[in-house]
């Protein structure tokens, strides 16, 4: 498969893995999900690699989980040295292919980059980027990423709904939280 120019950007896409290694002589890769459930990678018939500065569209042909990992065979990929060429692409789906969610939930590509303002008016930062935890997903709330800010300090907030988040409003770019700026 070459270069697609059907494709959008990639910053019109989410990161939903990455391929890692060939698995055995037939063409098959091993597969790294950043989604959760792991083998929900596994839901989209199509993916778009992202091999550098390149993006193709493959299709997936099979897909199945393999001991604590995922295996996939991709169209145009039939031998260890067409895996080889492939390994340590990322694999991307369009944002506009993502499943649609209920009220009040969001993506995590929705919540970076807005602006975290306490119920006092207080100006936390930008959300840099989102991580889970055991208990709940976390916030990396980053005060450089602000001129407004109170302060350049990075600041870990839980994402609890209705305890800490207290609205998300994309549209304004801006989530307000109930949160100390002293902890």
């Amino acid at each position: 498969m070459s270069e697609d120019a059907s494709v959008p950007p990639a910053d019109d896409h989410v990161v939903l893995g990455r391929l890692t290694s060939p698995y055995g002589v037939k063409g098959w890769l091993k597969v790294y999900s950043y989604t959760g459930p792991m083998e929900g990678v596994l839901d989209y018939p199509e993916w778009v690699l992202r091999l550098g500065a390149r993006l193709e569209r493959r299709r997936l042909l099979q897909g199945r989980r393999h001991g604590k990992g995922l295996v996939a065979l991709l169209e145009g990929c039939d031998s260890r040295e067409g895996a080889e060429a492939l390994a340590g692409a990322e694999i991307l789906l369009p944002k506009a292919e993502l499943p649609g969610l209920d009220a009040g939930e969001f993506y995590w590509h929705q919540l970076e980059g807005l602006r975290v303002v306490t119920r006092e008016g207080v100006v936390l930062g930008r959300i840099d980027h989102l991580f889970e935890t055991g208990a709940n997903d976390v916030m990396v709330v980053k005060g450089a990423l602000d001129p407004d800010a109170i302060d350049g300090e990075e600041r870990l907030l839980p994402y609890l709904p209705d305890e800490v988040i207290l609205e998300v409003d994309l549209e304004k770019g801006a989530m307000s939280v109930d949160w100390d700026p002293d902890f």
